[in-house]
């Protein structure tokens, strides 16, 4: 009798099914597509505060207009923040 041992399956192997039967994406691919977006939502608080200030002053922004975009963007994240004031995000920014 000889035994086989299966291979490791992805974790998200039902989600990269469903991609690839949904869309042009091949499995590696789509794999590569679910690894990103994790990436993207698992970015620290403090982190994510500090690129979108810079790439909102980047384009010409004032603090007055971006510090609270950033409030909404996190309230709109699919991993939710906590709620931070105007005055905690500054915080996060400028120290």
């Amino acid at each position: 009798m000889s035994s086989s041992v299966s291979p490791a399956r992805h974790p998200y192997e039902d989600l990269i099914v469903h991609l690839t039967e949904t869309s042009p994406l091949g499995p590696g691919e789509a794999a590569k597509v679910i690894a990103d977006v994790l990436s993207y939502f698992s970015e620290p608080v403090e982190e994510y505060v500090r690129r979108r200030h810079a790439e909102l002053k980047t384009v010409g922004h004032t603090n007055d207009e971006i510090f609270p975009r950033i409030a909404a963007e996190l309230r709109g994240r699919r991993v939710a923040a906590p709620e931070l004031s105007l005055r905690q995000l500054r915080r996060i920014v400028y120290g």
